[in-house]
């Protein structure tokens, strides 16, 4: 039986990859620097994904108005634990989820087509008090995937899924300790 909740990224011995979609505004000055920088917000709850496949489902293949552009986010793996140690699921108690820092949300993955699998894939959700911390400290550097996405998406589109799965980035069963992974539902 496969396992339901667990993280699934592609990730090395000190950092791990997320994604996010963003505007060419934000992307662009954030890929220049290789760092969050203005107009970026460092006021607001920003979600940080390690499935690519979710993200490019959430994004229509970086389609979508202010989501043009796919970042992957390369963070050190102290800061991910960090994050997901200090994390509350957006299913707990109201007052719990309104006080916590960082969110943990499970949403069914995606298969390479757009359909709903039968395991989830993490979201987390950095709220305002630890932007800076994720942007300055957590943050080892930033690529720009866009092109990536685009040539992807047109093999999808063009039946040729073979192809396009080879271009997926390389995701694995990412170990969490023990304590995070019975607080956030994570499957062993």
């Amino acid at each position: 039986m496969t396992s339901q909740h667990r993280i699934r990224a592609d990730f090395d011995a000190r950092t791990i990859v997320v994604y996010q979609a963003y505007s060419p505004a934000v992307a662009g000055p954030a890929v220049r620097a290789n760092r969050f920088v203005a107009p970026f917000s460092f006021h607001r709850m920003t979600w940080i994904k390690p499935s690519f496949l979710w993200l490019m489902h959430r994004s229509n293949w970086a389609r979508k108005p202010g989501q043009e552009r796919i970042l992957a986010v390369r963070i050190t793996r102290a800061g991910w634990e960090e994050a997901l140690s200090r994390a509350v699921l957006t299913t707990a108690a109201p007052a719990a989820v309104a006080g916590a820092a960082l969110h943990v949300q499970w949403d069914p993955e995606r298969s390479l087509r757009g359909a709903a699998l039968h395991h989830y894939s993490i979201q987390v959700g950095v709220g305002r008090g630890l932007i800076r911390t994720f942007a300055e400290e957590w943050v080892v550097g930033l690529t720009d995937l866009t092109p990536r996405v685009r040539k992807i998406a047109a093999l999808r589109q063009g039946g040729r899924a073979a192809q396009a799965q080879r271009l997926l980035p390389p995701e694995r069963i990412y170990p969490v300790p023990r304590a995070i992974a019975q607080r956030l539902r994570i499957d062993a």
